[in-house]
């Protein structure tokens, strides 16, 4: 995929669902451990989709890194916002905002976040 525009397009929706599918399985965690009855279909449901969703999160920064040429900091602050809540969605807005999700200009990389 070498189309920055694809890509940038790719990871920022793959950002947003990874936020959603936290969201999805934080509902389903209260609903197991929360009410006396403990339900677990929220869970059971949400978690392989929200564990598909950020294994596709990680490659998604894969493919960022190469198409932004991001430094290895970036990439590292990028796979680690997917690991607490909905920080993929904050990660995505502040790169867009320092320019972290367009086509270097040079050779270069590209700063930090």
């Amino acid at each position: 995929m070498n189309d920055p525009a694809r890509v940038r397009l790719l990871f920022r929706a793959v950002a947003f669902a990874e936020a959603c599918s936290w969201l999805g399985l934080l509902i389903g965690m209260y609903f197991k451990y929360v009410p006396a009855d403990g339900n677990e279909i929220g869970v059971k449901i949400f978690g392989p989709i929200h564990g598909g969703i950020f294994l596709a999160y990680l490659l998604a920064t894969l493919v960022a890194r190469t198409a932004f040429r991001w430094s290895l900091r970036t990439t590292a602050l990028a796979a680690i916002a997917s690991i607490p809540p909905f920080a993929t969605a904050l990660f995505e807005v502040l790169a867009d905002r320092a320019g972290l999700l367009e086509a270097p200009d040079d050779g270069a990389e590209s700063a930090a976040v």
